[in-house]
């Protein structure tokens, strides 16, 4: 259909009005109307935390008096039985009621009849929304808490399995220092425990109750907000009505946290491609976690991590949406503010998709020690430790060591060896006082062996944090570290 089409389709057909705003709009909505205003496409994944809030708030309704006891229950009934329908799969959802809310609304009239219009007593569409809106995403906090966890315990098992395994520490992509890949693996679990945290104080500051805020102001009938606050499991009910129904901080707030934790998995994922690219061949992945070429038969494509990488721009981008809509809205309420679940229920897709491929693919990796070792010592990568052990042997001032040791860097350049191949005769020649025992710290293992300052990369350190890992996430050490 045509834009002309469109706008010149206006229904008077008073059936296809909404029934709830009565006979003000009977002659119905534009076609271009219906279409962006309604939202039940999408804000149908609330239908349990609405349902839950109407049950809380006709529990409360019936408390105080406002509706009887009789109406209540009947109101209970409806309200199961209606969830069961859409549990089923047999709810006639209607875009002519716009949302979630008038749909359940509507249908629960349609089956229990006057108990049913009392619902709406002493609440709006304004805070009904918000505090569905809350509830999923306080639901949603709780899944992906779970996944994050899970994806912690593959790292720390990995990790301990791999406490001793040497591979080389980059900085700028360049050899710089051996490290365990077990180090390296703890430190995505570290990264993850951080967005674990931002998660649950997201958590903790959305839950307040905006149920009873009503459309802006507070509402005149003697409700017990405390009461349905303490029903939907919330600590208490928000403070101020227009700051209720207007504010979607605690949306905001969650995008940032997913962006931020998407980071951290785009950067995981980056460095399994790297892992798992021919130079580098540190580890391998099966086929549950690669693709083919269509014509070249040799490749073994690491597409999950691809996808995780671009994943985040969806959850980055999700939360610039959100923040672009929310800029310049006066209070209270605007129906731009419909715009923030779409974002938030794509990112969270997202997010639960990238954690779930993290997962897999730590949990399938196949790791190459042997090719990990030979290029831990690449790159004169134990140079510092010459350094190190200039120091603390001979009491050189650190400057004067590093400096001592470029040399003998260049001259190992020069000669086409490794540092640990240099003569003592070569070493004695940029510092006298160097001995044979400058040899012990050469080796990749010693190197490792030597980092034992708090964090550091040795692999007794590694394998006590993957243990306490284990034991924080309530797993069991693997055999490796028992």
């Amino acid at each position: 259909m045509s834009l002309n089409s469109q706008n010149s389709t206006e229904t008077e057909n008073p059936k296809n009005a909404n029934v709830q705003w009565g006979g003000r709009f009977a002659g119905g909505p534009s076609e271009i109307m219906q279409a962006i205003n309604a939202s039940i496409s999408f804000d149908k994944v609330m239908w349990k935390q609405d349902i839950a809030g109407s049950l809380a708030h006709a529990a409360m309704l019936a408390h105080v008096g406002i509706i009887s006891k009789e109406d209540e229950a009947t109101i209970r009934k409806g309200l199961t039985e209606i969830g069961q329908e859409i549990a089923a799969g047999n709810f006639p959802f209607s875009e002519a009621l716009e949302d979630i809310h008038m749909n359940i609304e509507a249908r629960l009239s349609d089956r229990i009849g006057e108990p049913g219009k009392r619902l709406h007593t002493a609440r709006s569409r304004n805070d009904q929304v918000a505090t569905d809106f809350r509830l999923w995403v306080r639901d949603a906090i709780d899944g992906l808490n779970q996944q994050v966890a899970a994806l912690m315990r593959s790292l720390a098992r990995r990790a301990e399995e791999h406490a001793a395994t040497p591979m080389p520490g980059f900085t700028h992509l360049q050899t710089a220092q051996p490290v365990t890949f077990g180090h390296h693996l703890m430190a995505y679990v570290e990264m993850l425990a951080r967005d674990r945290g931002r998660l649950a104080d997201t958590r903790k500051r959305l839950n307040e109750c905006p149920l009873g805020s009503a459309a802006l102001a507070g509402t005149s009938f003697p409700i017990d907000r405390k009461m349905t606050a303490e029903l939907l499991h919330f600590d208490r009910p928000t403070a101020n009505s227009l700051d209720s129904v207007s504010d979607r901080d605690f949306a905001l707030e969650y995008l940032s946290a997913l962006s931020i934790m998407a980071m951290h998995l785009s950067r995981m994922a980056e460095e399994i491609v790297i892992w798992c690219s021919s130079p580098f061949s540190f580890i391998r992945l099966s086929d549950a976690f690669t693709t083919g070429s269509s014509i070249m038969p040799q490749k073994r494509n690491p597409d999950a991590a691809e996808l995780v990488r671009a994943k985040t721009g969806r959850i980055t981008g999700s939360l610039v949406s959100l923040l672009t809509v929310m800029k310049g809205l006066p209070l209270a309420y605007a129906k731009d503010m419909q715009e923030d679940k779409e974002p938030v229920f794509e990112a969270t897709d997202a997010a639960a998709l990238s954690l779930a491929a993290c997962d897999g693919m730590v949990r399938d990796m196949t790791a190459n020690t042997a090719q990990m070792r030979a290029l831990a010592g690449s790159g004169y990568s134990t140079a510092t430790d010459i350094a190190d052990w200039l120091v603390r042997v001979l009491k050189v001032p650190f400057r004067t060591a590093h400096h001592v040791t470029g040399r003998l860097v260049a001259k190992a350049e020069e000669k086409g060896v490794g540092l640990a191949d240099l003569t003592l005769q070569d070493m004695q020649a940029e510092e006298p006082g160097i001995t044979d025992d400058i040899y012990s710290v050469l080796s990749v293992d010693a190197s490792i062996a030597s980092r034992t300052s708090e964090g550091g990369t040795a692999p007794g350190n590694v394998s006590a944090q993957a243990q306490r890992w284990l034991k924080v996430l309530g797993a069991e050490p693997t055999a490796a570290g028992q």
